[in-house]
């Protein structure tokens, strides 16, 4: 059977396949970036879908619009305003399977062979495939714990001319960074001025644990006349309602949103109607306001018990920025005190101590920096945090 060359430029997820080991009884897992399904409201998605199912059970098990579930969207729309979003409306956004899915759409419609897109050095692993599946170079743009470089960046953008920039300003995956008010306005202004699309993915803003973070850029565009005409912003309900509903969301210029409807019609038709009714339920019953205290109080929590407990059982062997948001730490290993410094062959180590993480190399589009690794918090108790990283301490030791 003969492939597609275009499976050439990418390979199965090294987090996917990680999976595979975790079958193990015992093992602790820092590996996952999925929110923990104990904090789901069951109650309130179960009520939702029953009133759907009662009340306009039609629409919301028949085919639907490519666009999205009407309600869904003016639900959406209310959503972002609640977030300082006001100049938005039904009309600037379709619904997505995912955000996932929105990544696929700006990518057929926006990235072809030979084109250039610059990501985060790290960011979410998913968006490199994506995007090289499409046939552009993928290049990495160098952050700290502020978020992207601004100066490197239209260093770069000056440089490759690329079609687009992407970016998870806000605690982002996996590097935890958020990127500060200052930069977000500069980014919007290098959009202007070398007429860039830039790319906000926005699935984990709602998670903060220390005061809301910066606003949106989409909330910035305003300040920075014309920048609007070149910003798509993702959104998802993944991280804050619930994964297996499959729903995330784009605003994007009309032009653009035409297209990806178009794409769209050809993958999915649309997105799960009665998923989307339940979710425009949920969002219209008024208990998202309550799960997200709930959410945001026990991820400070456990956040909190990795930070120290990394610092007590690592000291100066790892470096870290504690996050303030979001689901991840992003570490680097320093080689002091005689350790490992490959992540790699860290994380062959640790699973054999019974815990897992996910080493750092795959989420840089070029140049990895291989003394990294990711540690997502959101899945584990505060009792199973200290006694996994006591164990990662012990493969890390271990000679």
């Amino acid at each position: 059977m003969q492939f597609s060359h275009r499976l050439d430029r990418v390979e199965t997820s090294a987090i996917r396949e990680l999976f595979k080991l975790l079958g193990q009884p015992g093992i602790i897992s820092f590996a996952g970036g999925f929110p923990d399904s104990a904090m789901f409201d069951v109650q309130g998605i179960q009520e939702a879908s029953e009133k759907v199912l009662r009340d306009s059970p039609g629409s919301a098990l028949q085919y639907g619009a490519t666009e999205g579930y009407p309600a869904l969207k003016e639900e959406l729309a209310l959503f972002m305003k609640s977030k300082g979003i006001n100049d938005i409306d039904a009309s600037g956004l379709i619904v997505t399977t995912g955000s996932q899915q929105a990544l696929d759409l700006i990518g057929k419609t926006l990235l072809d062979e030979g084109d250039t897109a610059l990501v985060e050095a790290p960011t979410f692993l998913a968006t490199i495939q994506c995007f090289k599946l499409y046939g552009p170079k993928v290049l990495g743009v160098p952050i700290d714990e502020h978020g992207v470089r601004v100066d490197l960046l239209e260093e770069m953008i000056q440089t490759h001319r690329p079609k687009l920039v992407y970016l998870v300003p806000t605690f982002g995956n996996p590097s935890g960074a958020m990127l500060s008010l200052e930069r977000r306005i500069k980014v919007l202004e290098l959009a202007v001025k070398y007429q860039t699309v830039v790319v906000e993915d926005d699935p984990y803003g709602d998670l903060y644990f220390e005061g809301e973070p910066a606003p949106s850029m989409l909330s910035l565009t305003h300040l920075v006349p014309g920048s609007r005409d070149w910003l798509v912003y993702c959104g998802s309900l993944s991280k804050v309602l619930s994964p297996g509903l499959r729903v995330g969301w784009m605003v994007a210029p009309a032009a653009l949103l035409q297209r990806a409807t178009m794409c769209k019609q050809f993958s999915d038709a649309h997105t799960s109607t009665f998923a989307q009714a339940t979710a425009a339920q949920y969002l219209k019953s008024g208990r998202m306001p309550n799960t997200l205290a709930h959410v945001r109080e026990v991820y400070a929590e456990r956040a909190h018990a990795m930070g120290e407990a990394l610092k007590i059982h690592f000291g100066d062997s790892l470096s870290f920025n504690q996050p303030k948001g979001g689901l991840f730490f992003w570490t680097r290993l320093t080689g002091l005190n005689g350790g490992e410094t490959d992540g790699t062959a860290f994380a062959k180590k640790a699973i054999q101590e019974g815990v897992a993480f996910v080493p750092g190399a795959p989420f840089y589009a070029d140049h990895a920096d291989h003394t990294t690794l990711r540690l997502s918090f959101a899945t584990s108790s505060t009792e199973l945090i200290k006694e996994g990283i006591a164990r990662l301490s012990k493969a890390y030791f271990s000679k």
